[in-house]
């Protein structure tokens, strides 16, 4: 069960970042989802006061963000994503709050399981995806693909790339390259949001994006690419060559590789009320 999941059910608000793909859940709202308190206001302050760690937490962390008050007027409140909320519900000493303090064990568990034993961790995804009700096929192309992401993460770790951001401007650049639109728009292009791209890639979409990591990777190894401008160089050459294969399919077969295919649930239409 999910933070999500366990948060079913609950009046709690929340701001969708289109800027940074992030959904933000009111502290409030959570906390008093989480305790029997009449006045969750009053409770979060002396919390943030007795866990002076926490305070410094969320006043760093967590921006005000817009949004709708019970009278339907917009009021700047701390937001907090679902990394702050976690982090909250650690200080909640209430019985509410204790579904997730398991869950939080159970997730970390597993996680000290997965890097004694990485085999666990595929196999963990592979059930995944198979509840998901993706094709055997599907899975091991994804799985493939990920290995071969894996092998370019970790030359980029041997060489200098050490921040989060230069990870996504080097992934955006090969991605753009081959694709012909950045990462951000072919999300769009699917209707996802917080969701993993790669998750709702098409099989050819996968291939594509393997070959364009895979002859990065290498043509980083063959030039000893360091630092970010080398191997943003790097990402461009191994790019180009999977679009010049992907431009070749797309003029033998007369169908674009970039699809708005994605594997997200249908949505429920509202029945309509009539009027007798």
């Amino acid at each position: 069960m999910t933070p999500a999941q366990l948060l079913a059910g609950r009046k709690i608000r929340r701001y969708y970042d289109a800027q940074t793909e992030t959904w933000y859940f009111s502290i409030i709202d959570v906390v008093s989802a989480l305790t029997v308190s009449i006045n969750p206001t009053d409770y979060l302050k002396k919390l943030r006061k007795r866990d002076i760690e926490l305070g410094a937490y969320l006043g760093t962390n967590c921006p005000q963000v817009e949004m709708l008050t019970e009278t339907r007027k917009k009021r700047k409140t701390l937001g907090g994503s679902v990394q702050h909320i976690l982090r909250l519900v650690q200080s909640i000493p209430s019985p509410k709050a204790e579904p997730f303090k398991q869950w939080l064990a159970k997730v970390g568990y597993e996680r000290i399981q997965d890097m004694s034993d990485p085999a666990r961790s595929l196999d963990r995804a592979r059930e995944y995806w198979q509840q998901l009700g993706r094709s055997e096929k599907w899975i091991q192309q994804r799985m493939m693909g990920q290995e071969t992401r894996n092998k370019l993460t970790d030359y980029w770790k041997d060489h200098e790339i050490t921040k989060e951001e230069e990870y996504a401007i080097l992934t955006n650049i090969i991605h753009q390259e081959w694709s012909g639109v950045d990462v951000k728009k072919h999300k769009e292009i699917k209707g996802l949001k917080t969701q993993n791209l790669r998750d709702h890639m098409n099989e050819a979409e996968l291939i594509f994006t393997a070959l364009a990591e895979l002859s990065t990777r290498q043509i980083a190894e063959s030039v000893n690419a360091t630092g970010v401008v080398e191997n943003a160089d790097a990402g461009k050459k191994g790019g180009k060559i999977a679009q010049k294969a992907r431009l070749e399919l797309e003029l033998k077969t007369g169908k674009s590789v970039i699809t708005s295919e994605n594997y997200l649930p249908p949505v429920k239409k509202q029945k309509r009320l009539t009027h007798k």
